[in-house]
């Protein structure tokens, strides 16, 4: 069977996302070019370690109509990073890897954890996730349909038969 590099999602300024491995689907996320890294709101963020791994628990809202709704969640950590806001503000955030589901496609994404409260999305998509997999119409919100979240492809990631 051969394989050929897959077509790039198209997708708009916002759009429905899962994070299978976090327990949350249909998440509404701002999606933003000028970001480098992604972010997600988060609670309670607690470091730990576990033999020589290190790991974060946290607070996860996955119905952001529904702030009671809460998952306690915890992963281990990638790293950290410093991150400069558009305000331009600094901050230390725990960096996590974790499965990004899009119009029927995952792939492993890297995401800092952080308050985003006073924001309107709970998650944010910056452009090193987006590398090699979609195109940004700007123009448009929702460009991939609600049923495409729940489909797999059984095709190596980046790659559809031909």
């Amino acid at each position: 069977m051969e394989y050929r590099k897959q077509a790039k999602l198209k997708i708009g300024a916002v759009e429905l996302c899962d994070l299978p491995e976090l327990g949350i689907e249909k998440l509404h996320m701002r999606v933003d070019t000028g970001a480098a890294t992604s972010s997600l709101h988060v609670d309670n963020i607690e470091e730990y370690s576990k033999g020589e791994k290190n790991f974060v628990s946290f607070d996860l809202h996955p119905n952001i109509h529904n702030v009671d709704d809460i998952i306690r969640t915890a992963v281990e950590i990638e790293g950290t990073k410093t991150v400069k806001s558009s305000s331009a503000d600094t901050e230390k955030r725990v960096v996590i890897t974790t499965l990004l589901r899009l119009g029927g496609r995952q792939w492993p994404i890297k995401l800092t954890l952080t308050d985003r409260s006073e924001m309107t999305y709970m998650m944010l998509l910056g452009r090193e996730a987006m590398e090699g997999k979609v195109l940004v119409d700007p123009e448009y919100e929702n460009l991939l349909s609600v049923e495409d979240l729940d489909e797999e492809e059984d095709f190596p990631p980046d790659y559809e038969e031909e």
